[in-house]
């Protein structure tokens, strides 16, 4: 399937923004180590940036889940890969790649939550917050965005365009 897109946020914005929150995220944690957990797949290219971006000792941990199907959520979430490592007494960052519901993200605070992590703080590249049902708190934003299914620094369409140094937005789907 052959679709257009436009580029809706550049890769040159994408490492400013991404610099931005490495000193944020750094400030918080104030040296004490912590472990970034990387929400498979669409979350890879930005959890490797920002991890370069801090100035903390840093674990990384990667945990699969998977609600979509095509351009929908299934509205049901699925790990598809587990921790392999004890969180107890740890600093646990989670980093997603976008937050819309926030269903999936509500449900990993829970799964990580009763494993005993010192702190537990959710990273994402992207928010919908028009789209936002969720209880947690997002403590770390890149960029909000309206409500469009975006591709690319990560994101994809049915494995597609994730290697699209910059975000786009489909135009004919």
């Amino acid at each position: 399937m052959d679709v257009t897109h436009s580029t809706l946020i550049s890769a040159e914005k994408i490492a400013n923004r991404i610099s931005e929150m490495g000193k944020e995220i750094t400030k918080v944690y104030e040296g004490e180590p912590v472990t970034v957990i990387c929400v498979l797949k669409g979350a890879f290219i930005f959890a490797a940036d920002l991890i370069r971006s801090l100035d903390l000792p840093v674990k990384v941990e990667f945990i699969g889940v998977s609600s979509y199907q095509g351009t929908k959520s299934t509205g049901h979430v699925r790990i598809t890969n587990d921790l392999s490592y004890d969180v107890a007494g740890k600093n646990v960052l989670l980093v997603e790649d976008i937050i819309d519901s926030g269903k999936t993200i509500d449900y990993l605070t829970k799964l990580i939550g009763v494993r005993g992590p010192k702190s537990l703080k959710i990273c994402t590249f992207l928010s919908k917050p028009d789209c936002h049902d969720m209880t947690d708190r997002i403590n770390f934003i890149g960029f909000e965005i309206e409500d469009r299914f975006v591709v690319g620094y990560g994101l994809d369409l049915d494995g597609r365009y994730r290697e699209l140094p910059y975000l786009a937005e489909l135009k004919s789907l």
